[in-house]
């Protein structure tokens, strides 16, 4: 590693949430982690030298982000937040040699190698084959998908970019249909993450109260987690039921695209706050409910990415040296 480009600025950027952190030197671990709400910053640029001065961190000679975002030129404008920004721009601002912007589950993908038993938590059985596919999907604000392709011995494996999380929602059954005839009927196209997020479980509720003939309230994504975790609310127990039940169907279905015998990972910030509620869920049940293809997803590991600190800023970190 050059250690002329330290020390590095990295960061995760997602539609609520920005963290930063801060990397000194080659092979120095990330520090002075720091969240930072996107709707306190009217810029990116702003929410990152908020960060610089409050840490008085001074300069950094090179940046790189993980955004929920498609980025497929210099400029950027956010899906699921307000920020529109110019990569050239931003590092001319911030007075860095270089600024890499790279999607945030592309980052997360990264980090998937560098990730400790204890970040890590297996839903059901199987068990991975070393030098294959990875599978990444993560419900947060949207649905974030992206995987690794093994490379050449002696490289590191290469990110998928995509936008995987706006693929076209499946039902496996007569309820799902129904739910999925309601978000179609309400966007037009009922993508995965219209269900596959904080907004989406919203929108399954919303969706089952219509179903039902129930009048729905006012709720947010939490409320509609806490209520099914209680008990009280039986449409939340059914949205959150239905939340796992497509994630899995659509794990799967990421599984047997890639091939991801190398596993497939949950990473976003819904389902690792929500603890063993995936275990007792239909999420693995519908991972290998393909028909011909169940004895093929079987032996593929699904994992809970649980790590103390986002996992994302150690991939834009990696992807300095990478990309």
């Amino acid at each position: 590693m050059d250690s002329s480009t330290y020390p590095r600025l990295v960061g995760d950027v997602g539609g609520t949430n920005a963290r930063f952190a801060w990397q000194a030197a080659p092979g120095a671990p990330l520090s002075d982690v720091l969240t930072l709400p996107c709707a306190d910053h009217p810029t990116l640029e702003a929410a990152m030298q908020h960060y610089l001065v409050t840490l008085g961190k001074g300069q950094a000679r090179c940046a790189a982000i993980g955004i929920a975002n498609p980025v497929v030129g210099d400029q950027v404008r956010m899906t699921n937040h307000h920020w529109s920004f110019s990569i050239e721009a931003v590092r001319q601002l911030l007075g860095l040699e270089r600024f890499l912007v790279i999607n945030d589950f592309t980052a997360l993908a990264l980090s998937l190698p560098a990730l400790s038993e204890q970040e890590l938590r297996q839903v059901g059985g199987g068990q991975a084959v070393a030098g294959m596919p990875m599978g990444l999907l993560g419900p947060g604000t949207g649905l974030g998908v992206s995987g690794l392709l093994p490379a050449r011995e002696g490289q590191r494996a290469i990110p998928i970019n995509g936008e995987g999380g706006h693929v076209t929602l499946a039902a496996a059954d007569a309820r799902e249909e129904a739910v999925i005839r309601r978000l179609r009927e309400r966007f037009g196209h009922a993508s995965a993450e219209r269900a596959l997020s904080g907004p989406g479980l919203v929108n399954l509720y919303v969706a089952l109260c219509e179903v039902r003939g129930r009048s729905a309230q006012a709720l947010l994504a939490a409320d509609v987690t806490s209520r099914a975790a209680t008990g009280e609310d039986p449409i939340c127990v059914e949205a959150l039921e239905l939340f796992f039940s497509f994630l899995g169907n659509v794990a799967g279905n990421l599984a047997l695209s890639l091939g991801a015998r190398g596993g497939v990972y949950i990473g976003g910030g819904i389902v690792p706050r929500l603890g063993m509620a995936i275990d007792g869920s239909r999420f693995r049940e519908r991972f290998e409910a393909k028909g011909r293809f169940g004895s093929y997803l079987q032996p593929i590991p699904t994992l809970v990415v649980q790590a103390r600190v986002s996992p994302a800023l150690l991939g834009a970190a990696r992807a300095l040296d990478d990309l």
